[in-house]
């Protein structure tokens, strides 16, 4: 699998003669925050055409998400960072990623600048598969009709995507952030078929928990998450060891209230893990994430937070 990121790039690739771009590809657009059952079907319908017409399978990612360009702080959070998409991506066997820098610059695209410079020109795309709810184009004129009208002209098809239902409504990630929100885990993971999981970098923090008695693994997180608050977790470790733990998800409104990050301790565990990227799957909510007035009401309630996952993991084992 290959990752191009920028239309630079992306133009630089496709003209080199022996690029697999070369002779065009099968492409879809969108977040895919999540890569869940939706979008899972979506790429299998992708890999499908690309196997049959003898070309890569390419998905088409943005960064920032357009709402994040649009709304700041604001828009909803994200369910996974950029890396664990594109590894989620890699994983269920998409050729290229195209991951194209959502900036003032890209937003002035015109409907049909964007199909003739980046669908055309880039990806040379011989079959491109969307909703038909898509919008694109500083214009709002590019649209669904619009993609089909110039792909008969042009010579490429444009299908719609499959829709995925669970309980007879359509999978999506505000569905899935909607769960998550609500802390209905096991919701979660009917939606995206595997459960809510975050992967990440541990990195060095104000080692407060290795103060108090509680180290944690520090993984900053680069937008506030979809979850919030307190959690048994198991996580799984670059040794491929997967330990018993407890997150906290937030913003640490007793330390700092501003950074968005994820702390796991994990039970019965002894050893650094700085840098070293780690796997965490969260199983059961504990609690919200609260201030407390002291850092030594912080410890006592930690305390409690362990002897509390120690109990729902004795129950859930047995």
């Amino acid at each position: 699998m290959r990752l191009i990121r920028g239309l630079t790039n992306l133009k630089q690739f496709s003209q080199q003669a022996e690029a697999p771009l070369a002779n065009g590809c099968v492409a879809t657009i969108g977040n895919f925050d999540g890569v869940h059952l939706g979008h899972q079907t979506i790429i299998d319908q992708v890999r499908e055409k690309a196997r049959e017409l003898g070309v890569p399978s390419v998905v088409m990612v943005f960064e920032p998400q357009p709402r994040e360009f649009f709304q700041g702080d604001e828009a909803p959070p994200r369910l996974m960072p950029f890396r664990q998409k594109f590894e989620s991506l890699l994983a269920s066997g998409i050729d290229i990623v195209l991951c194209l820098r959502f900036n003032e610059k890209f937003r002035s695209y015109s409907g049909m600048g964007f199909i003739e410079e980046v669908l055309i020109d880039g990806l040379r795309v011989h079959h491109l598969v969307v909703g038909d709810d898509f919008r694109f184009g500083c214009d709002r004129a590019g649209d669904f009709a619009l993609l089909k009208s110039v792909g008969d002209k042009r010579g490429f098809a444009v299908e719609n995507t499959r829709t995925v239902e669970v309980a007879g409504d359509r999978v999506s990630s505000t569905r899935i952030r909607q769960v998550l929100g609500e802390n209905r885990l096991a919701d979660a993971e009917d939606l995206l078929g595997h459960p809510y999981r975050i992967r990440g970098r541990v990195v060095y923090g104000q080692q407060l928990g290795r103060q108090i008695g509680a180290p944690t693994a520090n993984v900053l997180l680069p937008r506030m998450p979809a979850l919030r608050g307190v959690y048994v977790v198991f996580a799984t470790l670059e040794d491929g060891r997967t330990l018993d733990g407890v997150a906290n998800i937030g913003v640490r409104p007793t330390v700092d209230g501003k950074q968005p990050s994820l702390e796991v301790h994990l039970l019965d565990f002894a050893g650094t893990l700085y840098g070293q990227r780690i796997d965490v799957v969260f199983r059961h909510f504990l609690r919200g994430e609260v201030k407390f007035d002291s850092v030594d009401d912080l410890k006592h309630q930690i305390a409690r937070d362990f002897e509390d996952a120690r109990a729902w993991l004795d129950i859930s084992t047995t």
